[in-house]
C-alpha cells in the first residue's frame, strides 16, 4: 500500500475514534512535509505496518511493553511526587506489546535523519547499545537532580524557555471542552485555585488532530495549567488489525523502574497532566541543543529502564548477544530509508 492511501486509511480509522480537530490536521501536514525527520515523528501508524517487512530478522526478538513511538523528541522532564526533576520518555500514546529491538530502531532512524547532528550511524548505535546494555542491568529513571547533574545543561529550560511557555499560554485560542473533560479539568485543579479560562493547544506530531484543551487558573499567586489530550489505541495496534488491545499507556508510563508524574492520569478517553516551563518534552530545535552521544546514551539508557519494567531481561540480553555488532546500524539505515521514499512521495504528490 501506498503511503498516501495508507495515510487515508488511518485518518479515517482516526475520525471514528475521536472528534478529529481539521485544522490541526492541516498544520500535522505541514509538518509532515517540513522533512523527513518530522515527517517520521508524525507517522508512527506507517513505520508500524513497515518495519517487520523492513527488518525480518527482528520479528523474532522478544516482546516488551515498549514504547513504541521511541525518537530523540520523545523525552523530557517532568516533576514527581518527591518534587525532583526527572528525565525520560515522556510520551506513552503508542506504547504496545512490540519486540524490543523496534524501539531501539526507530531511535536510532530518528537520529539519522534529524538535520544537522553531524553523529555517525555507527556511533549512534553504539551508543544507544551501550546506554540500553547499562540499563539493563541497571533500570532506574534518570534523576536530574542527583544522578545526571551533567544533563540538566542540555535539557532542563532556561529563562527564554519559561518565557516562550507563557506566551504560548496567552496566546491559546478560548475553547469549550466536552463537559466530561471540562469537570475532569477542573477537578485537577487545586480545591481553592480561581479557575481562569478553558483554550484549545495545538502540539506535537503524530497527535496533532486529537483533541487538546488546556484549563488555566490562578493560585496563590500565580497561574497554573492542567492539560487534556485525547487518546487513541497504538498506531502498533491499528497496523496490526488489533484495535481492541487495551490501552496501555498508564501501564509503561507508572513502571517499576520509572519516577512517574504523580499529575498523570486518563479521564473519560482523555490524558490529563499539568503544564509547566520544565515539565515538557524537549524538543531541540527549541533550545535544547544539539545531543552527544552521551545524551544519546541516556536515551538507551531510559529505554531499557522501560522494558525492565514488562519483560525478562536475561532472554533480552541474550538476543542481543547473538545478534552482529553492526545489527542496528545496518536496520536504522534501511529503515531510514523506507521513512525517505515515503516522505518523497508525500512533497511530491500535488504534483503528480
Amino acid at each position: 500500500m501506498t503511503f498516501i492511501d495508507e495515510n487515508e486509511r488511518f485518518e479515517a480509522w482516526l475520525r471514528q475514534q475521536c472528534p478529529v480537530v481539521e485544522d490541526d490536521l492541516k498544520r500535522k501536514h505541514k509538518k509532515m512535509s517540513r522533512d523527513s525527520f518530522s515527517f517520521l515523528r508524525a507517522t508512527f501508524f506507517r513505520w508500524s505496518s513497515q518495519i517487520e517487512g523492513l527488518c525480518p530478522d527482528l520479528k523474532g526478538a522478544p516482546v516488551v511493553l515498549a514504547v513504541g513511538d521511541a525518537h530523540i523528541e520523545n523525552f523530557g522532564t517532568w516533576r514527581d511526587s518527591e518534587a525532583r526533576l526527572v528525565w525520560g520518555v515522556n510520551d506513552f500514546d503508542d506504547a504496545a506489546n512490540i519486540p524490543y529491538v523496534f524501539d531501539l530502531v526507530r531511535l536510532a532512524t530518528s537520529v539519522q535523519l534529524m538535520p544537522k547532528l553531524g553523529a555517525g550511524a555507527t556511533d549512534v548505535s553504539d551508543a544507544i547499545l551501550k546506554g540500553y546494555r547499562n540499563g539493563l542491568a541497571n533500570p532506574r529513571p534518570t534523576l536530574l537532580d542527583e544522578n545526571e547533574t551533567w544533563m540538566r545543561a542540555k535539557v532542563a529550560c532556561s529563562d527564554d524557555d519559561r518565557a516562550n511557555f507563557w506566551t504560548e499560554i496567552d496566546g491559546l485560542p478560548a475553547a469549550e471542552p466536552p463537559p466530561e473533560i471540562a469537570t475532569a479539568l477542573t477537578a485537577s485543579l487545586p480545591s481553592d485555585a480561581t479557575h481562569e479560562r478553558f483554550a484549545s493547544r495545538a502540539k506535537g506530531g503524530g497527535s496533532l488532530g486529537r483533541p487538546r484543551f488546556v484549563a488555566i487558573a490562578d493560585w496563590r499567586g500565580g497561574r497554573i495549567v492542567r492539560e487534556a489530550k485525547a487518546l487513541v489505541t497504538s498506531g502498533w495496534n491499528f497496523a496490526h488489525g488489533d484495535i481492541s488491545a487495551p490501552i496501555q499507556f498508564l501501564t509503561i508510563a507508572n513502571g517499576m523502574f520509572r519516577s512517574p508524574d504523580p499529575f498523570l492520569k486518563i479521564e473519560s478517553g482523555f490524558i490529563l497532566r499539568r503544564v509547566t516551563a520544565d515539565s515538557r518534552k524537549a524538543e531541540l530545535d527549541d533550545g535544547a541543543g544539539s545531543p552527544d552521544t552521551r545524551l544519546i546514551e541516556a536515551m538507551g539508557f531510559d529505554l531499557a529502564s522501560v522494558h525492565a519494567a514488562t519483560s525478562n531481561t536475561q532472554a533480552i540480553v541474550a538476543d542481543l548477544n547473538a545478534r552482529p555488532s553492526d545489527w542496528l546500524a545496518k536496520a536504522a539505515e534501511a529503515a531510514a530509508g523506507a521513512v525517505e521514499n515515503d516522505y518523497a512521495e508525500w512533497v511530491n504528490r500535488k504534483s503528480k
